[in-house]
């Protein structure tokens, strides 16, 4: 059973969109997502690129396909963890979104001292969780505690969305219609897409060039949610251009609404979704 007294391994799917500073920081275990090109699978965050994956559409027109592990490589982790005497939370991206919920469920079912936590959220969404199961795992609470107070105080409160600069890679996923990406692009139309209830929707659409986009949209969020958690802010992008990157930082600071800014790449799942020249403020509101 979990109690406060035995050590707890936080371990978040590939998903999660964390940076290696933070993974050494907060000692958090990734665990990779399956990414095809094809009839070839990699480790998403271990053999292959957001840069693979984007010659790969532009050679062959087609997206990379994404999955989660199977139960009996949750299963095998979970244990590994187990037998060195921890207890685990482990952190999935929305069920909506993915197999890994419901297959990390089913490899933990037998295991008392496993909890998969449901962040019904997506890339730093789900980080936000993950480092605040951290704080509270140094405040000395237990795995079921934090699990608890995860599902029913802070996953409900994360804010994540995102400003995308094409709906190509929405559309080719099967999660935009076609009328809707053509509209898009005919129009120069940005939609915000925004996480709620563990589903994406979409919110305000804007128009024009990217970079003249996303300090109207990270504006607006903000404004739209005054009362935040201090704590952190994450700007996660899948940009080359540092200028816009660095931009939004800058704004993002300026405004004192949080005590660290932190900056993230989408990792190769995401990016398989979204596409080029995306970027996303996400926290955790008051």
């Amino acid at each position: 059973m979990s109690d406060a007294t035995k050590p707890i391994k936080i371990i978040a799917d590939s998903t999660c969109d964390i940076s290696p500073e933070l993974v050494r920081r907060y000692n958090i275990e990734v665990h990779p997502f399956i990414v095809n090109l094809g009839d070839k699978s990699f480790k998403d965050g271990v053999d292959i690129t957001t840069a693979d994956i984007l010659k790969y559409y532009k050679t062959t027109g087609q997206l990379s396909k994404t999955a989660a592990a199977p139960p009996a490589e949750y299963e095998d982790l979970f244990r590994k963890w187990c037998g060195e005497g921890y207890d685990i939370l482990f952190f999935t991206i929305s069920k909506d979104f993915s197999a890994a919920y419901m297959n990390a469920s089913v490899a933990a079912q037998d295991m008392d001292n496993v909890y998969v936590v449901e962040s019904a959220n997506l890339s730093t969404g789900i980080l936000l969780e993950v480092l605040a199961a951290a704080d509270m795992v140094a405040d000395g609470m237990s795995a079921k505690e934090i699990a608890d107070k995860i599902a029913s105080d802070i996953a409900p409160k994360v804010r994540a969305s995102f400003v995308i600069d094409t709906l190509q890679f929405l559309w080719k996923g099967g999660r935009c219609s076609g009328v809707a990406a053509l509209g898009a692009n005919l129009l120069n139309l940005k939609p915000c897409i925004e996480v709620v209830g563990g589903k994406m929707q979409v919110g305000k659409k804007y128009r024009g060039n990217i970079d003249k986009v996303v300090p109207q949209y990270i504006n607006d969020r903000l404004e739209l949610t005054p009362n935040v958690v201090r704590r952190r802010v994450f700007i996660t992008h899948t940009f080359d251009d540092r200028a816009t990157v660095e931009a939004a930082l800058k704004q993002v600071r300026e405004t004192g609404m949080f005590d660290e800014v932190l900056e993230t790449r989408a990792g190769c799942t995401i990016y398989s979704h979204c596409g080029p020249n995306t970027l996303g403020i996400l926290y955790i509101e008051d």
